[in-house]
Parts: structure tokens; sequence; C-alpha cells
């Protein structure tokens, strides 16, 4: 049995699943991806961040400067901060998507998250490039 679409093909397909504009907006995939890819580099940033914060207890500011100053050091450390606020904002973004149900609310806070994601994310990748520039 195949339903009826004026100027279209016979189809087997429910009249209902052929509404326009209420399926997915195919955006979906790629954000988990993303969010998944994050959370991997996540996890071995925040080992290799953890060392070294772990190595520099106790010591003076001229030896945390040298070792942050650093180019791996200093690029390893801006890549965790980018990764971590990036995935932070994709994650703070599921949470408003699942509960957050009035499009007003849901607007103004999915702009205040983005702001205090990327607000904080430059705020720390300028003090990373601060204390490797020696300033």
């Amino acid at each position: 049995m195949s339903y009826r679409n004026p100027g279209r093909p016979p189809t087997l397909r429910h009249p209902l699943k052929l509404a326009r504009g209420l399926g997915s907006a195919r955006d979906g995939t790629g954000h988990f991806f993303v969010q998944r890819i994050t959370a991997v580099a996540l996890v071995f940033l925040t080992f290799y961040v953890v060392g070294l914060l772990i190595s520099l207890v106790g010591a003076d500011y001229a030896t945390v400067r040298a070792r942050v100053g650093h180019p791996a050091n200093a690029t390893l450390l801006v890549a965790f901060l980018i990764a971590n606020f990036w995935h932070a904002r994709l994650g703070l973004q599921v949470i408003l998507e699942d509960y957050v149900h009035t499009a007003g609310r849901y607007i103004t806070l999915h702009l205040l998250i983005v702001f205090a994601c990327v607000l904080a994310g430059l705020a720390s990748v300028l003090a990373v490039v601060r204390v490797m520039l020696g300033a």
C-alpha cells in the first residue's frame, strides 16, 4: 500500500513522516562527534597538565615561568584550555536544549554561556601567553 503525495511519486512513508520542517536539523551528529573528540583530547591533556602542576609544586616563580614559557608546554596548556572551554560550552548547550523550553530563556542563556566560555578561554590563553613572554 502506498500513500499518495500530490506531485510526488508513491511512497511507503506515512504522511506524518513527510511533514516539512519537523525533522532533524542535521547538526546533532557533528555536535556529538566534536564533544567526544574534545573529551578524548581532554583525557590526555589533563594527565599532562596535572603532571606538569605536580612537577612544579614548591618551585619558585622563575622556574614556573621558565617551564610554562617553553613552547611545547605553552602549546599544550593552550590546547588544554581551548578544549576545556569548548567542551564545557558544548555540554552546557546540551543541558539547555534538554531542560529549557522557553525560547527567550534559551536564547539568553545560550548567549551567556557562549560569551562566558569565550571570555574565560581568552583570559586563560592570555594568562599563559603573558607568562610565556615574561610579562
